[in-house]
């Protein structure tokens, strides 16, 4: 039996525009849009629609901005397709889009809590970012000692076996591309963000965030979770509690993620948000799988009548 699993998109999908025509023509969209309006007590549906860019870049706004468009395009979605995943994951604050999937929380709690995660995150400055493409483990083994000789680095992201990202001091990062590029990698990119996200310097951040938790009742989840912390299932909402603070700090574990769910027999997944980062990484982590998109109402039908297609052949 094909297993499907739902996978959210993070930060870095976000485009002005996003999310308006479904908001337009989906009942349910609009709903969700103007959910996060009311509980914010901000117009998120005009930062997503109108921007401008340098608004919704900001990561108070990016963050709840593609949970609240990712989450309006799986209900639509739902209003079109009666579909169950069998597992759900996302990149890292994709995974609150996850969550929502699963029943571990309502509308309304997670978009209190992802608009905190960002509060938190945001306020936190210092340090670097930079993707490595194509670099060996003894290559990348090698530039992080190299790097670490000059401050703190470390792996923000296993996006694919051919994608991490790097995270940490500005001049360790920066010491650490170095060292890749003279030694065999010939791509390294640095990031434009706020801050060294996915690193010790978000321990705070993420301390505040667990205090903030406590204050909200979880539900177990009705299907697998696969968690960035640790690319393991999870269904239990103690331990979402436990991990969700941790997941600030500590490495995406997205590639060991997708093998997980691979090994367990999904071979279809749907990208249900912004861009189609997720369907590119997933084509570096297997041939043999197939990824739909749904990130606007052209992607969101043609996906619903391939889906549809599919179910019916099983």
């Amino acid at each position: 039996m094909k297993k499907i699993a739902f996978i959210f998109p993070g930060q870095g999908a976000q485009a002005v525009g996003m999310g308006k025509d479904i908001y337009e023509n989906y009942g349910n969209a609009k709903k969700v849009y103007d959910t996060a309006d009311r509980v914010l007590g901000k117009s998120v549906s005009g930062i997503c629609f109108d921007g401008p860019e340098e608004d919704l870049k900001l990561t108070v706004n990016t963050q709840p901005a593609i949970v609240t468009t990712s989450i309006a395009l799986l209900e639509s979605l739902k209003e079109l397709l009666n579909i169950y995943p069998d597992y759900t994951a996302g990149h890292s604050l994709g995974e609150y889009c996850a969550m929502y999937t699963a029943g571990v929380m309502d509308l309304e709690t997670t978009f209190k809590l992802i608009q905190k995660r960002a509060d938190l995150m945001g306020e936190t400055k210092g340090g670097a970012m930079a993707a490595v493409l194509n670099a060996t483990e003894e290559q990348l083994k090698s530039g992080l000692e190299e790097g670490s000789k000059v401050g703190y680095v470390d792996v923000a992201n296993y996006n694919s076996p051919a994608q991490v990202v790097i995270t940490g001091d500005e001049n360790a990062v920066k010491a650490t591309s170095d060292y890749l590029l003279a030694n065999g990698v010939r791509r390294v990119v640095p990031l434009a963000v706020s801050g060294a996200f996915h690193s010790k310097y978000m321990e705070n951040a993420g301390k505040k965030f667990e205090e903030y938790l406590a204050g909200f009742e979880l539900n177990n989840a009705k299907l697998p979770v696969i968690t960035n912390v640790d690319a393991n299932e999870t269904i239990l909402a103690n331990e979402f509690k436990s991990k969700m603070p941790k997941q600030i700090y500590s490495s995406v574990h997205w590639s060991q993620t997708i093998q997980n769910m691979i090994e367990n027999g999904v071979d279809t997944f749907v990208e249900i948000g912004p861009g189609k980062v997720l369907a590119g990484l997933n084509k570096k982590i297997s041939a043999d799988i197939t990824t739909y998109n749904v990130f606007d109402k052209t992607s969101l039908e043609n996906t619903v009548n391939a889906l549809k297609e599919q179910l019916a052949s099983v």
